[in-house]
């Protein structure tokens, strides 16, 4: 009897713990409490959608577009379809440029001579105006004419020169100082040298210019300059860049002729100067071309070496027509160092004519004198700047006037 009332009590209890969980269970699932009806039943939208240009404001009960009013979208090309491609324009030709007239050029370059050149002049005149010319006196003057790169000879000769005019002339005036300083500077200068440049060959073929110097001096740059002198003259040129040893020279020379429409016959890098300097002469001929300017290389590693390489130019260019000018470019800052280089060229070549570059940059005008004694050839062309129509005639009352002053 116990016993059963235990599994009675058991069973109570297990159905008690069942029922606790199943409403425990309900509770937590409760659904939300239902609202009250209303009579017009509330319709709840859904969140608007984010206005995106001007098209999203349309409301939405406006008539819709058909199919045939939209526009579909334009298909851009797909990577395997071959694409056409418009080949670069071609550079437009550089324009021809009007090279400044020669004559009288030196003449309107002669303030930016006088600039460099005037301290010569001034310190001559003022040495020789001294109440008492002692030979400390004619000592100084010496050392000016010196300091100028005159060179010893010459000076040694206007110096006696001088004494002998002034013992004789006595009473000495300012103006007559001048007359008589410019008088023997145009003496030692001297006036009876031909400067012209020989630019006609007299023959059927044109007239050949090789240009020759040590790289630095300027060379590739005056032989630019030398063919705008030409053009301005109303003649026609060819130039040969025959100077292929050094890097962009040929680049230089062509971007000089392009300016003034001279065509540039070039080669590789490193040919033989010879061959490219031949095609010149043969282009020049071809084209019927007034002169022939050709740039050489301008190494000085040995003398020998030198003397082969021009002298090859020279007899390839001479199975054409005569060589009619060799013109030695010096720098006129170098002074007495350029002399050493004039004399190297004079064993290799002959010279027939000097270009004395950076003449403005120097108050070592003395230069002149001196490469004209050394050579026994003229100064024909003369550099006064940088700029493309600085490259002057040499005029010698133009030089002597600068040298002296006003």
């Amino acid at each position: 009897m116990e016993i059963v009332i235990l599994a009675v009590v058991i069973a109570v209890v297990v159905v008690g713990a069942i029922g606790g969980l199943v409403v425990g269970s309900r509770k937590k699932k409760q659904l939300p409490e239902a609202k009250a009806p209303s009579a017009t039943p509330t319709i709840t939208a859904p969140p608007a959608e984010p206005h995106v240009g001007d098209e999203a404001e349309t409301p939405r009960d406006e008539a819709r577009r058909t199919i045939e009013e939209v526009d579909l979208p334009v298909a851009e090309p797909s990577a395997s379809a071959p694409v056409t491609t418009e080949e670069p324009a071609a550079p437009p030709a550089p324009e021809i440029e009007t090279p400044e007239p020669t004559a009288g050029r030196l003449v309107r370059l002669r303030t930016r001579l006088s600039r460099s050149q005037n301290a010569l002049g001034k310190g001559l005149l003022t040495l020789l105006s001294r109440e008492h010319l002692d030979e400390d006196t004619w000592e100084e003057i010496e050392d000016t004419l010196l300091t100028a790169d005159v060179g010893v000879a010459p000076t040694q000769e206007l110096v006696e020169r001088l004494r002998e005019r002034v013992r004789v002339l006595g009473t000495r005036t300012p103006e007559d100082l001048r007359a008589l300083l410019r008088e023997e500077l145009l003496t030692l200068v001297g006036t009876d040298f031909d400067r012209t440049v020989k630019t006609d060959s007299g023959l059927e073929t044109p007239a050949i210019v090789m240009v020759v110097g040590v790289n630095g001096t300027g060379k590739t740059t005056t032989t630019g300059k030398l063919a705008r002198v030409l053009v301005a003259d109303g003649r026609s040129v060819v130039l040969g860049a025959a100077d292929t040893f050094r890097a962009a020279a040929a680049d230089q020379l062509q971007t000089w002729g392009e300016r003034v429409g001279a065509r540039t016959v070039r080669g590789p890098e490193g040919g033989d100067p010879a061959s490219i300097a031949f095609d010149a002469v043969k282009e020049g001929i071809a084209e019927g071309a007034d002169v022939v300017l050709i740039d050489t290389a301008g190494r000085l590693h040995t003398k020998t070496g030198l003397m082969d390489e021009l002298g090859k130019v020279k007899r390839v260019v001479e199975k054409h027509a005569p060589l009619d000018e060799v013109l030695l470019v010096l720098d006129a800052t170098t002074g007495q160092n350029g002399l050493v280089q004039a004399r190297v060229f004079a064993e290799v070549v002959d010279i027939t004519g000097i270009v004395l570059t950076k003449l403005d940059g120097t108050a070592k005008g003395g230069i002149v004198v001196a490469v004209q004694r050394e050579l026994g050839v003229p100064v024909k062309l003369i550099g006064l700047g940088e700029g493309a129509d600085d490259l002057a005639p040499f005029e010698p009352e133009a030089f002597v006037d600068a040298l002296i002053g006003d």
